[in-house]
C-alpha cells in the first residue's frame, strides 16, 4: 500500500476513535438515565420506535465501530499473523462490511 493509503487509514482509526468515545459515553449516559428511571425493556423499545435521531445515532456508532474494527484487523493481521495483500484486505473488508450490515440491521429492528 502506498504511503498516502497508510495516512489516511490512520487518520481514519483516530477519527474513529473520537466518535466512538463520544458515542460510548452518549450510550451510557442513557443507559444510565434508562436504568434510574425505572424503564422495563419494553418502555425503551416504546421511546426508541420511530425515533430517527436514536436512529441516526445509532448509525453512526454502528458505522464507526465497522471502520474502526475493520482497520485494526488489518494491522492485527500483518503484524501478528503476517498476513498482507489482496486476500488480507479481502478478509477484513468481508468483516466490516458483516458487521456494519449487522449492526445496521439492529438498529433498523430497534427503530422500526
Amino acid at each position: 500500500m502506498s504511503v498516502r493509503t497508510e495516512v489516511r487509514l490512520w487518520v481514519a482509526q483516530r477519527a474513529t476513535a473520537a466518535v466512538l468515545a463520544f458515542c460510548v459515553a452518549v450510550h451510557l449516559v442513557t443507559i444510565i438515565y434508562a436504568v434510574r428511571g425505572g424503564l422495563s425493556a419494553a418502555e425503551i423499545l416504546e421511546r426508541t420506535r420511530g425515533n430517527v435521531a436514536m436512529a441516526l445515532f445509532y448509525a453512526v456508532f454502528v458505522l464507526s465501530a465497522a471502520v474502526h474494527a475493520g482497520i485494526g484487523l488489518r494491522n492485527v493481521a500483518a503484524e501478528w499473523l503476517d498476513w498482507r495483500g489482496r486476500s488480507a484486505r479481502f478478509a477484513v473488508m468481508f468483516f466490516s462490511l458483516m458487521l456494519a450490515f449487522l449492526g445496521l440491521r439492529a438498529v433498523w429492528a430497534v427503530f422500526a
